[in-house]
């Protein structure tokens, strides 16, 4: 029986709409994952490529990224077997309730991280960073002097009090989505402006090809070279955001998909970005790469472009804080206030004093901290490290469901081992450097 032509147009079109919605689905969870992904932590990738030489470091970001895939790929592997549905509830499945609250603290600590980060790099770009005898001023010291309004107490007080305590007040995250759009908007400029300068610097021949491989004479020994392992680790730390993007996804396969797409981008913008960070400043180039945007980048353009490229980054950062803070805020609410409670947003007196309570530590924390490598170095070294890579493989060993094959054991130790011997390595150079220092 031969159907009216009608209905093959009508299901021409349906099939067309189902297409068109199942690519917009999938093009968003990889802008998700993407800017996931992509944050403070790439500020640092062309200090670890002056620690590490062009090569290796290339190398780690590629290793890095592969197990970040491995580790993700479990986790949702073992999310179609948990009751819970989250990266906590794959935790309780497999370690029971302590499993779980150990989770919880690893991602309250790696977000608070995060967050200290953004405030350390704001104020460095505001009121500049003084790291030994290498000093660099901030912008408004560049256009006002050294008074004490442009000094990093004053200027991150204002920042926190004018800025973003009404951005963090917020209750709900799509009230922040038009920040958000702005905020990815800016990261961008950042990176074109960047890369401007270098491909500027290359034609005009003021820059400097860079080393490819590390120069041990600079180093105090070589496993130093274990230093910047927990840099390309925190910046492909995502994991804690993996199942709310998946959730909103119709079909989760699809979300596999985001992270292979996103991951391969994402390598080759911090590849990109430490390359070229590294040529512009070589030996010189800070663990904040931005604070070398300033008077003595010497790479021959003007300073209002260094200036923009500084001031575009920074505002990124103030613009993606109250979302990041969001998930820290929920986390140690949930660590805090256990037990039967109304939902955090319509609990206005707890609410209130949680963000209030969080975002004085913050600040308290950013002043206290000089360097973003100091709290990448300790700090990545832990959290971030557990959660991308020995909390994914202890899930695949512990493997209640049985599904877990001999390769995904042996890949699984593979993560474990390399993370508690990179971490443990890289956390003991850093406190011998600190004594002899």
């Amino acid at each position: 029986m031969l159907r009216p032509r009608g209905s093959v147009k009508v299901s021409i079109c349906t099939g067309c709409r189902l297409y068109v919605a199942h690519m917009n689905n999938s093009n968003g969870a990889v802008f998700n994952v993407s800017t996931s992904i992509v944050g403070a932590g790439i500020m640092s990738i062309p200090a670890a490529m002056r620690v590490l030489g062009v090569v290796p470091a290339v190398l780690l970001i590629a290793a890095v990224a592969a197990l970040a895939n491995s580790s993700v790929e479990f986790l949702l592997r073992y999310t179609r077997r948990s009751s819970g549905g989250s990266y906590a509830g794959v935790m309780g499945d497999a370690f029971g309730r302590a499993g779980a609250i150990v989770l919880n603290v690893c991602v309250a600590f790696t977000t608070m991280g995060t967050l200290v980060v953004y405030l350390i790099i704001i104020g460095d770009v505001m009121s500049g960073s003084a790291m030994g005898e290498d000093a660099h001023v901030g912008v408004l010291q560049e256009l006002f002097g050294k008074r004490w309004w442009t000094t990093r107490v004053a200027v991150l007080l204002v920042t926190a009090v004018v800025i973003l305590l009404p951005l963090v007040f917020r209750r709900r995250v799509d009230s922040l989505r038009y920040t958000s759009a702005v905020s990815i908007l800016l990261a961008v400029v950042f990176i074109i402006i960047s890369l401007g300068i270098a491909v500027y610097t290359i034609f005009t021949g003021t820059a400097k090809m860079p080393r490819m491989f590390p120069d041990f004479s600079r180093l105090s020994s070589p496993f130093e070279l274990f230093t910047a392992v927990p840099v390309i680790v925190v910046a492909f730390t995502f994991h804690f955001n993996v199942h709310p993007i998946a959730a909103e996804l119709k079909n989760s396969s699809d979300m596999m998909t985001a992270v292979h797409i996103s991951l391969v981008l994402c390598a080759a913008i911090y590849a990109a970005v430490g390359f070229f960070g590294f040529l512009l400043f070589g030996e010189a180039t800070m663990a904040d790469v931005l604070v070398n945007f300033d008077r003595s980048s010497g790479a021959g353009v003007p300073q209002a472009l260094n200036d923009l490229a500084r001031l575009s980054y920074a505002l990124h950062l103030v613009l993606v804080f109250p979302l990041l803070n969001f998930s820290l805020r929920i986390n140690v609410d949930e660590l805090l206030f256990q037990g039967k409670r109304p939902p955090l947003a319509i609990d206005t007196p707890r609410f209130m004093f949680l963000t209030a309570a969080l975002m004085v530590l913050l600040y308290a924390l950013a002043i206290a901290i000089p360097s973003i490598w100091t709290l990448i170095q300790y700090g990545g070294s832990v959290f971030p490290v557990s959660l991308s890579l020995i909390f994914p493989g202890a899930i695949v060993l512990r493997d209640i469901h049985g599904i877990a094959k001999m390769k995904d054991k042996v890949v699984a130790v593979t993560m474990i081992a390399l993370a508690v011997i990179s971490s443990s390595i890289a956390i003991t150079t850093n406190i011998m450097n600190s004594n002899k220092d």
